[in-house]
């Protein structure tokens, strides 16, 4: 038998017990099809690559579900992009079958989320009303072996999270199949592939009952309850954790500024990205919230570190100026002055739920419906 054949039956027979779920990894299907057909030891040159198994996977779905599997794809990348916006403050990033295109039937959404606490995001899933499974699996990799989280959800698709550090959320995975970094998408990269992909399709519309129930102080207390084991440096922080500073905050800017809901939701969230990223808690913090806050929130919250260079005079002129000249620069030393107060040990902060309850009840104050 040529080799070339010899590889394509292989394939075709790993395939179709993947395909039937017989089998879940590359190497095992790979090992059983060739005991199978060859009967004996089979040389490793004459075995397929990961790679042609899956497009032998892919030909199964086209030939099995047709013109089904192209409308599936459609409604598996739109739920991804739901699921997404929901844990933004976990700096999601789709990968797999679902943003290459190659699914089939029973086929998970892969998603690559970002925390040092599983329970951080199975709080956000627990405040939707969503079921999940926690999973920790021992993998040995390299000779090493290593512990991964991943956190099964059940919606309107199954979805598997797979939880990595912080820190890790810029490093490049390899992929099993191709030996090359995979390919991923953030938020806003899926929204621009879907709109390449789907130029006739409304996404918000199609998003639009689904966003519509996101209910965004969910989302504040899910970013703010991890705070309370964020430990801050004794000397800036003597007050301890950022949870009690961030309340602490809340506390003053409701007393200089009690009905205005933008600048006190930026007193309460300022830090939030401690939670997700020390090491570059605003941009952190801007990403988790976008599309949750106004522009004028996200604005004093990204600036809100300028506030003590401003304080202490270490800012440059040229950037000192370009703060000046926002209609909103008032305020962002205001936040600063409320930034520097709430440090103080033992003093009384409202509850968190107190400070959402209050922020509530003012959006629905000035809510025109």
């Amino acid at each position: 038998m040529k080799n070339s054949k010899l590889r394509r039956q292989i394939a075709f027979e790993a395939a179709r017990l993947m395909y039937d779920r017989q089998e879940t990894e590359y190497y095992r299907a790979k090992q059983k099809a060739a005991s199978r057909i060859c009967k004996g030891w089979v040389k490793p040159a004459d075995l397929p690559s990961n790679a042609e198994i899956r497009d032998a996977i892919q030909s199964f779905a086209r030939l099995l579900e047709g013109d089904s599997r192209t409308e599936n794809l459609q409604a598996m990348r739109l739920a991804a992009l739901r699921m997404m916006r929901r844990l933004s403050a976990f700096r999601p990033r789709l990968i797999g079958s679902v943003l290459t295109g190659h699914i089939r039937q029973g086929s998970d959404i892969d998603l690559h989320v970002f925390s040092d606490s599983a329970e951080a995001i199975t709080h956000l899933l627990d405040s939707d009303g969503l079921s999940y499974q926690v999973e920790r699996k021992q993998v040995r990799k390299a000779g090493e072996e290593q512990v991964f989280t991943h956190i099964h959800v059940r919606s309107d698709f199954s979805f598997e999270l797979t939880m990595y550090a912080p820190e890790q959320h810029s490093y490049v995975f390899k992929s099993s199949i191709t030996g090359k970094a995979i390919e991923r998408a953030s938020i806003a990269q899926l929204e621009q592939f879907l709109a390449v992909e789907y130029p006739d399709l409304d996404i918000e519309a199609a998003l639009s009952e689904v966003n519509d129930g996101v209910d965004c102080y969910r989302l504040f207390e899910s970013l703010l309850l991890p705070l309370e084991d964020v430990k801050q440096h004794a000397r800036y922080h003597p007050e301890g954790d950022v949870l009690y500073h961030s309340l602490q905050v809340f506390d003053h800017a409701r007393d200089e500024m009690p009905y205005d809901e933008e600048f006190l939701t930026a007193a309460l969230l300022h830090d939030v990205g401690k939670g997700i990223d020390p090491r570059d808690h605003v941009n952190a913090g801007i990403e988790a919230l976008e599309g949750f806050i106004t522009e004028r929130t996200a604005w004093l919250i990204e600036h809100h570190m300028h506030c003590h260079l401003i304080i202490d005079g270490s800012l440059g002129a040229r950037a000192h100026r370009r703060l000046r000249a926002c209609e909103w620069y008032e305020e962002l030393i205001l936040l600063g002055e409320c930034d520097r107060a709430g440090r103080q040990r033992g003093v009384e902060a409202p509850e968190l739920d107190e400070a959402l309850d209050y922020l509530r009840d003012l959006g629905g104050m000035f809510d025109p419906d």
